[in-house]
């Protein structure tokens, strides 16, 4: 990466733009997004590591199009252990389908209905479909009123050696939006949508060596690390994230050669840092990956309360700098609000891109969704060092020292993350996103994102100059 005029200070995403290139690429679907960092995805997005972000369903998602989710540290290891287990249990094309028997009631579908984007659940008699569920099924019913009352039973179903292709035009010739996917004693297998068929051949999957999906775990500095960390990786973690708000310090570095002497065979990500000093300090104490970024959070007011912090493109430029010189990586964790953002940070060096908040207003990030007043769709979000946040942490500890703590709380403990009508599902924000950046690299003439960094050229603009590159009557978010 190069500038075209020289920065005189540090730098935020919405300072700089990037320069169109030569480029031989006759498609951006030629662009191979693949990350640089061993960790084994196929597209650089990570789902960051925050109780209201990043679940099972988020994670099973997220996989299935090619990035990762970290699994927070707050959750006990007998859940996280769960949850790895079930996100490697999942079908790497069909999506999970929630299903309910026919005597359940319409209460029961309403309150499950929007665990999933697609807005439909499977009713099964001994795991075999017999019908199908919509939310304009539930509308205006007695919720009392059993499902084999109002399902559909006009059943359209695939058997699960179906191809995506021969999937997505089975629905179209139907006219079905999406179908029940059976194996060949009639089971349920998953559900798949005439889009999720399509994605199917434009992503891969995140895969381990033995086919299943990926899911990362993330550890802390405080307690028995040891334990925890082999806890992890015994019960499946691909990726061991140690994460603190601030990582250049002695009790991080004392975690990462702690669990460096485990030798571990899957990366170790640390953070955060936003420094060339501190990358260099974990990198040496055992990290593979550095995790990049202090302040720039939608949830996190670390700095204005404590006015410690970085701009997030100057702090990622400079870490991945010093990181490519140990032969490692980093990733760039927070601040990203637009698809150009995310195509920024990979420029600046880094291997992949965390998203918090921006995934919060999705269906499938962990929290219940709620109504306004104006019958707006939103989920509750909260930042990880809140008081919600240190609530949960510390919930093992005696009053005393929970009360202590709570006084010395950073970020917002509630949030309205607005599902937006357009894009409801985490898979609509991910195709957003990747549509983006697959052109920012064709705009560069790069082919992968090794390249992507070596051939982008940046600029410093004013606040004008950004201005003026928005779109005057739509926004990229709600």
């Amino acid at each position: 990466m190069r500038f075209i005029n020289n920065p005189s200070h540090d730098l935020t995403y919405d300072d700089v733009f990037m320069v169109p290139s030569y480029s031989a690429l006759s498609s951006r679907m030629d662009v191979d997004l693949t990350a640089f960092d061993k960790t084994g995805t196929t597209i650089p997005l990570v789902v960051a590591n925050m109780t209201a972000i990043s679940g099972r369903r988020m994670a099973e998602t997220v996989a299935r199009r090619g990035g990762i989710a970290v699994i927070p540290q707050d959750i006990p290891l007998e859940i996280v252990a769960d949850v790895i287990s079930w996100v490697k249990s999942r079908h790497i094309i069909f999506d999970t389908p929630v299903t309910l028997n026919p005597n359940e009631t319409v209460a029961d579908a309403i309150d499950l209905i929007t665990k999933r984007s697609h807005g439909a659940l499977i009713v099964v008699e001994d795991d075999v479909p017999v019908g199908i569920i919509t939310e304009a099924d539930c509308e205006n019913v007695d919720r009392f009123t059993q499902l084999n009352k109002i399902m559909s039973k006009d059943l359209v179903s695939l058997k699960d050696d179906v191809t995506p292709k021969e999937a997505f035009e089975f629905l179209t010739d139907k006219r079905r939006r999406l179908a029940p996917v059976i194996n060949k004693s009639g089971k349920l297998v998953g559900i798949i949508t005439r889009t999720g068929a399509l994605r199917a051949t434009m992503y891969q999957p995140s895969l381990d060596a033995n086919g299943k999906l990926r899911v990362a775990a993330a550890v802390g500095i405080n307690g028995d690390v040891e334990k925890k960390a082999k806890a992890l990786i015994a019960a499946g973690a691909d990726v061991l994230v140690v994460d603190t708000a601030h990582g250049h310090q002695k009790k991080m570095v004392d975690a990462l050669k702690t669990i460096r002497a485990l030798s571990p065979v899957i990366p170790i990500v640390a953070g955060n840092v936003v420094t060339a000093a501190g990358t260099k300090e974990l990198i040496e104490a055992g990290a593979d990956i550095v995790k990049v970024g202090v302040g720039p959070g939608a949830m996190c007011t670390t700095r204005m309360q404590t006015g410690v912090g970085r701009p997030q493109f100057s702090a990622v430029l400079e870490c991945a700098i010093e990181a490519k010189k140990h032969g490692k990586t980093i990733w760039a964790d927070g601040g990203v609000r637009h698809p150009r953002d995310v195509a920024l940070a990979l420029a600046a060096g880094a291997s992949q891109v965390m998203i918090g908040s921006w995934f919060a207003g999705t269906y499938e990030s962990p929290s219940d969704l709620r109504k306004d007043s104006d019958g707006r769709l939103y989920k509750e979000s909260f930042g990880m060092a809140s008081a919600r946040a240190v609530a949960a942490r510390t919930a093992s500890e005696d009053a005393f020292d929970r009360a202590r703590k709570s006084l010395f709380e950073e970020g917002i403990s509630t949030s309205r993350m607005y599902i937006n009508p357009a894009r409801p599902g985490v898979e609509d924000l991910i195709d957003e996103i990747i549509a983006g950046l697959r052109s920012s690299c064709t705009y560069s003439g790069a082919k992968n994102l090794i390249e992507f960094n070596e051939k982008a050229v940046i600029g410093i603009q004013s606040a004008a100059g950004y201005a003026e590159g928005r779109p005057l009557f739509t926004s990229w978010k709600n």
